[in-house]
């Protein structure tokens, strides 16, 4: 039985570990402490420490909340891919991203700031994406969806960094595009053009 002490018990691990990633996010691990997440949170900076133990053990947690989003985002698709792609629909690409990284999260910020910074967990983390993005192209091409590889590990390294590129350069694209590319608007117009150019191709065919 649950009861209301460790319904808020949980509530609070929850809401330390999401004030943990915005602060992470935007400021950097090493610049935030664990009184701050503690006052962010609304909570004791003994409660921090009674969750997690220590601020390592709770950026450990959210890294791998963090991972589990993308995780998620390739094992929707890989599960049933056929279905995924069926409707032909670029807006399928769109919901998917919203439904993994809802407009407003910390997490695109969090992630640019793993990867780019050549920390450990970023480095982790994107062999994680690496090895999903694998799977799931070897799904697809199995089933008959995708032109089949010379070098799957290139194709599915290509895939992903196409998608990354959103998180990685979000403010330039803004900057240029004039709409924020994690946005559902944003989303929407990026997948368009995007699976237009993986179906359609982008060049003539005239190229020597």
């Amino acid at each position: 039985m649950v009861t209301m002490r460790s319904v808020e018990d949980l509530t609070a691990r929850a809401r330390i570990r999401d004030q943990a990633l915005e602060l992470f996010a935007a400021r950097g691990v090493d610049a935030v402490t664990v009184r701050e997440i503690a006052a962010a949170a609304g909570v004791s900076h003994a409660l921090v420490l009674h969750h997690y133990g220590s601020k390592q053990r709770l950026r450990e947690v959210v890294d791998d909340h963090v991972a589990q989003v993308f995780d998620g985002m390739f094992e929707a698709v890989a599960a049933d891919p056929e279905e995924f792609f069926a409707s032909g629909d670029s807006a399928s690409f769109a919901e998917l991203m919203s439904g993994a990284v809802p407009s407003g999260s910390p997490i695109p910020a969090y992630l640019r700031r793993l990867l780019l910074s050549g920390d450990v967990t970023g480095q982790i983390l994107f062999r994680r994406l690496f090895d999903a993005s694998v799977e799931m192209t070897g799904q697809m091409t199995a089933a008959g969806l995708m032109r089949a590889s010379g070098d799957i590990a290139v194709r599915a390294a290509f895939l992903m960094v196409n998608d990354l590129a959103m998180v990685l350069l979000r403010d330039q694209l803004t900057s240029v595009l004039g709409v924020d590319p994690m946005s559902p608007d944003g989303m929407r117009r990026w997948a368009a053009e995007v699976v237009t150019a993986y179906t359609d191709g982008v060049f003539t065919g005239e190229l020597p």
